[in-house]
């Protein structure tokens, strides 16, 4: 079996509801252009196929790109660079680091028509637990609609606030799926110079949209010698002018130095000159435990990390059902054999049934995925089938600077809530709008009753989702929320919005500032007292408490809460977190230039200029004839397209305001676009 001849396509539809960013004052008049929704980008290498593409299709040519003419490029670039991440103490004993890493091959969408900036609906694959990945393949691609894939800026920006690597797809189709073998020619056609172009080519589309490098699928069968030459050629030169920018190139076990398609299951012979080549290589999913044995002596004999190998666990169909010889990847008693490529994790959502599509029902299903079946890094459950990334990975972290703040949004929503109050009553997903999670969840420290621990979607204070706290504890209970390295000043303060649904209960900020001595043992938590003396308001049943960090020096290594209950049952939220200095923070800079780039009657493009400085995403609202504001979206990008827009009564006019969100969320001044019916 070869899932990858399979494409999934999802579907998806753009429409307002995830927006934009200001720009001063202005009446801005619309190209001749339509507005039109724009979507993640996607290629054939030169050649088109025969005929005419299908609805919704539209077939380009890489060779032919050029960033200058791109018209999807402002709301495609990814806004947020790749962060550096640290790896604090592991949650368990069985959780290493430096040894197997966890890569995902991921279809977020379709390959054409996949939204690039969110959609109106919460049904989606949210992908949260980053702190296990060390690289994603946007996965896609079709003979019949395109086959190399640029991924959707909202996917790189929360992969890369998470210090997740993104790659770009190359998917050459065995013939029985549509694959012809001159679209391999022509990826590796070369110039009168020797070079490759289309290497060149994907190179500079990784860099104009922001993301780190391809996963190359070769398995278009038929090819001879010359072609296999020809292809390592090209890897060559890809990776090199890949590694001048930054970016990277793996290989997929298919295609082997014959020129032939020929699935080993191994790194050999056969296909060693590809990984030499590349970065890294997934192993087909025809390894056995002998044959991956063996590309790790191979891998280490051609000096090369071992862990350069992702040994395929194809988890499309059965997800955290799948059967699969752990031991021979991950064995729990000597060193790991290879790293770990997961095909397909969106199972977690796709195996839904049409009335188990909330949030809820996907969350629960992806934190038994990648948690395992205890829920609680910090004491997996040894004896579940499934080996659980958490089993054996340690989790990494990107939490290092001050400010840090986190409303916990998980990029999906039923409704936007800005400060505890519904601004839109709208389902929506946007990835790009994603906080920093917490990696371990839910690590659950009490003597007494454990609580539930969850995203919850009924409630916010900002955004789409907060931690609910739910249950009947008898004794304190330990929430460990962040592993971090944040400087400690004179003037830190921690702070929390929370509010209690039910019952009672007596809240501590945790502060741990340093590791635990070992693996697996509790952060050494300071408990600091949240009172309410302390408090900065009380908004819509939500209380904002800061809590001075006095008489702490160094650095924040671990935050958490410890929740007392006093009356039960407990139902507690908590709904953003933030570390910062005292007193109150400078607005962000407004954006500038906000303009119309294009109109069709309710369909509108918006652009803008970003303001200096570090912005966290943009805010999109309308202002009505009576005043009032209407909320129409957000997002991390600096264009935004609107649709389905209406005057209102006697309206002329319509008028938006586009504000910058600072780390803090605290907003720029609003500036004001208008666009004449």
């Amino acid at each position: 079996m070869n899932p990858t001849r399979r494409t999934v396509l999802i579907a998806a539809t753009a429409t307002a509801g995830a927006a934009l960013a200001p720009s001063p004052l202005a009446t801005a008049a619309p190209r001749a252009a339509a507005a039109t929704p724009p979507h993640a980008s996607y290629w054939y290498p030169d050649t088109l196929p025969a005929g005419t593409p299908g609805p919704g299709i539209t077939w380009r040519s890489l060779k032919s790109w050029r960033a200058a003419d791109d018209p999807d490029l402002d709301c495609n670039a990814a806004s947020v660079p790749l962060a550096a991440r640290f790896t604090p103490t592991p949650a368990n004993p069985t959780a290493r680091s430096g040894q197997a890493r966890i890569q995902a091959l991921v279809s977020f969408g379709p390959t054409s028509g996949n939204p690039s900036q969110g959609s109106a609906t919460a049904d989606y694959y949210a992908l949260t637990h980053w702190a296990y990945l060390d690289e994603l393949v946007f996965w896609g691609g079709s003979a019949g609609e395109g086959l190399i894939l640029a991924p959707n800026a909202p996917v790189v920006d929360a992969a890369h606030r998470h210090g997740v690597p993104v790659l770009g797809n190359v998917f050459l189709p065995p013939a029985a799926y549509g694959g012809q073998l001159r679209w391999t020619r022509d990826l590796v056609q070369r110039d009168a110079a020797g070079h490759y172009p289309l290497a060149a080519q994907l190179v500079a589309v990784a860099a104009a949209y922001g993301f780190d490098g391809w996963f190359l699928n070769a398995e278009t069968g038929g090819g001879n010698t010359a072609l296999g030459t020809a292809v390592l050629g090209f890897v060559k030169e890809l990776r090199a002018l890949a590694a001048a920018r930054g970016q990277r190139v793996t290989w997929y076990d298919a295609m082997t130095v014959n020129g032939t398609v020929s699935w080993q299951g191994a790194l050999n012979n056969q296909n060693q000159a590809f990984f030499r080549a590349a970065d890294d290589m997934f192993v087909d999913f025809r390894w056995s435990a002998g044959t991956l044995a063996s590309s790790g002596t191979k891998a280490d004999g051609l000096g090369r990390s071992r862990y350069q190998l992702w040994a395929g666990v194809d988890v499309e169909s059965n997800g955290s059902g799948t059967y699969v010889d752990w031991d021979a990847i991950v064995p729990a008693s000597k060193p790991h054999i290879t790293s770990v490529g997961l095909y397909r994790p969106e199972w977690t959502r796709n195996h839904l049934p049409a009335d188990q599509r909330a949030p809820e029902y996907f969350h629960a299903a992806d934190d038994r995925f990648w948690t395992g079946r205890s829920l609680d890094p910090a004491r997996p459950d040894t004896s579940d089938p499934w080996r659980a990334p958490a089993v054996s990975v340690a989790d990494r972290s990107t939490v290092t600077s001050v400010p840090f703040a986190s409303v916990f949004n998980t990029g999906h929503g039923l409704r936007w809530y800005e400060e505890g109050a519904v601004t839109s009553d709208a389902p929506w997903n946007h990835l790009g709008l994603q906080d920093r999670l917490p990696s371990r969840r839910w690590v659950v420290r009490t003597a007494g009753e454990r609580p539930t621990v969850t995203f919850d979607f009924a409630d916010a204070w900002r955004g789409g989702s907060s931690v609910l706290v739910a249950g009947e504890p008898d004794q304190p209970v330990v929430v460990d929320l962040y592993q971090t390295r944040l400087p400690i000043g004179v003037n830190t303060v921690v702070e929390l919005t929370y509010r209690s649904e039910s019952g009672e209960v007596n809240v501590e900020s945790a502060v741990a500032t340093a590791e635990p001595g070992t693996a697996g043992e509790t952060p050494p938590y300071r408990y600091l007292a949240v009172n309410s003396v302390n408090a900065v308001k009380s908004v819509n049943g939500w209380q904002t408490v800061t809590v001075p960090l006095t008489g702490l020096s160094g650095t924040v290594h671990a935050l958490g809460v410890r929740l007392t209950a006093t009356e039960g049952p407990v139902r507690w939220r908590l709904g953003g977190l933030a570390v910062r200095a005292d007193g109150t923070p400078p607005a962000p800079a407004a954006p500038s230039g906000a303009r119309v780039t294009a109109a069709n009657g309710g369909d509108l493009r918006l652009a803008w200029n970003p303001a200096p400085g570090t912005v966290r995403h943009h805010t999109l609202h309308r202002l009505l004839p009576d005043g009032t504001r209407r909320f129409l979206g957000a997002t991390a990008q600096r264009a935004y397209f609107l649709s389905g827009l209406r005057p209102e009564q006697g309206e002329k006019a319509a008028r938006f305001e586009v504000r910058a969100v600072g780390e803090l969320y605290n907003a720029s001044t609003p500036v004001t676009v208008t666009h004449p019916w």
